[in-house]
């Protein structure tokens, strides 16, 4: 990343950059007085050793409004695969840090991207673009929730060490859950998985044994015959007194006979009933998202008003250097004058006329040429500015 941002600052002159790089984004910010896409474009192709035209097929360029949009979008969640994850913060974070830590940013970037993580969090604590579960696995874990409230005190069994048994588990101890028993074929790789959660591990043949400890199952493996049947689920609800058992089957096939939803005190759920609630879910996140594009554009602007007031500012800056330095000149000339012992008079009125014809110079020219020009636009704005259209008292 360091050569990276080293190479952007020699090769294509960027005053500021960051760079993000994710699983399946790359994207590199720049603020620079001379834009240039196809510099952008060559430099990327040429860092990585690609052919730039096959780049260019799968690249977009955003300039200006566009591209602050675009950072303020990409920060909110709004432009990932998941719509709404929220991870990409977190990396849009770590670039900018990156960044910052090389010196890449300045004034630019920073307010840029210190206003982008403002937004990005009043779009999680103003609309539901991240309240609701959008994969199975948070989908189960959350539905556990509404079950039992707090997860803390809660024991769970996870059958499989998969990637989904993995991202579950996860889930799982981000609300504090600390009792889990990961259940799997292999040994091995179930203590790979129990290893990151401080889990106990045993083998599928040893379920019946520690069943009517779980107060929550989620399975999801790779078996073709049900692991679990409803003759251990009734032994295990005898043996905890029909204390209920809350049970997730995310495997297809099923881990779990579909018999086990007859019992009393079993609550199953399956892929199929998770998998309405994600497409529920999602259905909810477009429409927050919708109100998350309009507090991005109201955002943006205020970037854009802040951006405006810095041009004024520069602009004020050279007006006033410019007329200062026309001052300073005619007073030394003035001044020498006085010292030579020519009439004060004659230096006063020189002094004025001078004054006043380098000062309305650049007015003037302005007002003829909008009048020569007809440009009532322009000749009504420089009247306006110069007070010409404000009543004498």
């Amino acid at each position: 990343m360091v050569d990276a941002l080293a190479s952007l600052q020699e090769q294509i002159g960027a005053e500021e950059s960051v760079i993000l790089s994710t699983c399946n984004r790359t994207e590199v910010y720049i603020s620079t007085d001379k834009p240039s896409g196809d510099s952008l474009f060559n430099w990327l192709a040429s860092f990585h050793n690609i052919d730039s035209k096959e780049l260019l097929c799968h690249s977009y360029l955003l300039e200006n409004e566009a591209a602050i949009e675009h950072v303020m979008r990409v920060a909110s969640g709004l432009d990932s695969l998941v719509l709404g994850e929220p991870q990409i913060l977190g990396q849009v974070k770590q670039a900018y840090t990156s960044a910052k830590n090389y010196g890449a940013v300045n004034s630019q970037l920073e307010k840029l991207f210190q206003h982008t993580f403002s937004v990005a969090k009043k779009v999680r604590t103003e609309t539901e673009i991240g309240a609701n579960a959008v994969s199975v696995a948070f989908a189960s874990v959350q539905l556990a929730k509404q079950i039992f409230s707090s997860l803390k005190k809660t024991k769970v069994l996870l059958i499989g060490a998969g990637e989904t048994i993995e991202l579950v588990a996860k889930h799982l101890t981000n609300n504090e859950v600390s009792n889990i028993t990961v259940a799997n074929r292999t040994v091995s790789r179930g203590k790979e998985l129990a290893e990151q959660i401080n889990a106990n591990v045993i083998t599928l043949a040893q379920i019946p044994n520690v069943l009517h400890n779980a107060d929550i199952v989620i399975s999801s493996t790779a078996s073709t015959l049900p692991i679990i049947g409803k003759g251990m689920v009734e032994s295990a609800l005898k043996d905890r007194k029909h204390k209920p058992i809350f049970f997730v089957d995310l495997a297809v096939p099923r881990d779990i006979e579909s018999e086990v939803a007859d019992l009393d005190d079993a609550y199953l759920y399956t892929v199929d009933d998770l998998q309405h609630i994600v497409e529920q879910n999602l259905a909810s996140r477009h429409q927050a998202a919708q109100d998350a594009e309009r507090i991005i554009k109201e955002q943006a602007q205020v970037y854009f008003n802040w951006q405006n007031s810095l041009e004024s500012i520069d602009s004020l800056k050279l007006f006033r250097q410019q007329n200062n330095d026309v001052k300073v000149k005619l007073q030394q000339r003035a001044l020498s004058q006085l010292a030579e012992g020519k009439d004060p008079q004659e230096v006063v009125i020189e002094l004025s006329n001078k004054l006043t014809n380098a000062l309305l110079h650049a007015p003037t020219k302005a007002l003829s040429r909008a009048a020569s020009e007809q440009d009532q636009d322009t000749l009504s704005l420089l009247r306006h500015t110069l007070g010409l259209d404000v009543e004498k008292e």
